[in-house]
């Protein structure tokens, strides 16, 4: 006796497959569904957001004097690449292209910057005012999102992303405090 279960499954995914010679692949249905302009607007948003901050971080923990900025870096790069990670498994799965990769303007100016020059810009323009934009992002897209996988995404990651502000404006803070 022979059995044969994942029969059914390999034609459901090869004709398609030969049919189109490879245009489409055996996603799951929810994979092959388009994504509306606002979700691939906000895919494409926050990937951006999660690289510029890993960048930027990662800049800080050389260009950085203030071990407190360093420490807040340290944690922006491991959690802003376990939710680049999340979100680049959805918006694989989507059909969406690569990443628009980090604002190259806003780590070009990070870069020829030391010490307490650095702590300012990375402090207001990457730590809190990148992290006031990705809350609003991540709040819309988790109210009005269309695309039930992204907006999921965008609800689970919300907590964190709010608690990087509040990290954030306290470092902003702290240094102001000391200035």
């Amino acid at each position: 006796m022979t059995i044969r279960p994942f029969r059914p499954l390999i034609r459901a995914c090869a004709l398609p497959v030969a049919i189109a010679l490879g245009a489409m692949t055996c996603l799951p249905a929810s994979a092959q569904t388009k994504l509306s302009p606002g979700d691939t607007q906000f895919a494409q948003d926050a990937s951006q957001g999660d690289a510029t901050e890993i960048a930027a971080s990662k800049l800080a923990l050389s260009n950085s004097s203030n071990a407190q900025v360093k420490k807040f870096a340290q944690q922006m790069i491991a959690d802003h690449t376990k939710l680049a990670r999340a979100l680049d498994v959805v918006a694989t799965q989507k059909g969406l292209g690569k990443s628009p990769g980090a604002d190259s303007a806003l780590v070009g100016k990070l870069q020829g910057l030391k010490g307490d020059e650095f702590d300012k810009v990375y402090i207001d323009e990457v730590a809190v005012g990148g992290h006031q934009k990705a809350v609003e992002l991540f709040q819309k897209e988790s109210e009005s999102g269309t695309d039930t996988q992204l907006k999921a995404a965008a609800t689970r990651a919300l907590p964190t992303i709010r608690h990087h502000l509040a990290m954030a404006q306290q470092l902003a803070n702290a240094r102001k405090a000391s200035s």
